[in-house]
């Protein structure tokens, strides 16, 4: 279970992230988060850049190329074998 702490909400619904939290996620003042409602529980996330997303790709990418290039040396050994898939 994760650590909690208690905080007041203000007049304006305004609510201060803990500086620990802050520090964790490297949110910093100006920087926009995302709150929705998930199965009754309010959940404050920091969203996910461009550059996050792309450099995940890009991981994924570089992960499974090997895999694809084994893939790729069966099909062509295949095909040869069994020659094209009929079109049924």
């Amino acid at each position: 279970m994760s650590e909690s702490e208690r905080r007041k909400v203000g007049e304006r619904g305004q609510v201060t992230l803990p500086k620990r939290i802050r520090e964790q996620f490297g949110i910093h003042g100006g920087d926009e988060v995302v709150v929705s409602n998930e199965d009754g529980k309010i959940v404050i996330e920091k969203p996910v850049t461009r550059d996050e997303l792309a450099e995940g790709y890009r991981r994924r990418a570089d992960r499974d190329q090997p895999i694809a290039e084994s893939f790729d040396g069966v099909s062509r050994e295949a095909n040869e074998e069994l020659g094209d898939a009929p079109d049924w």
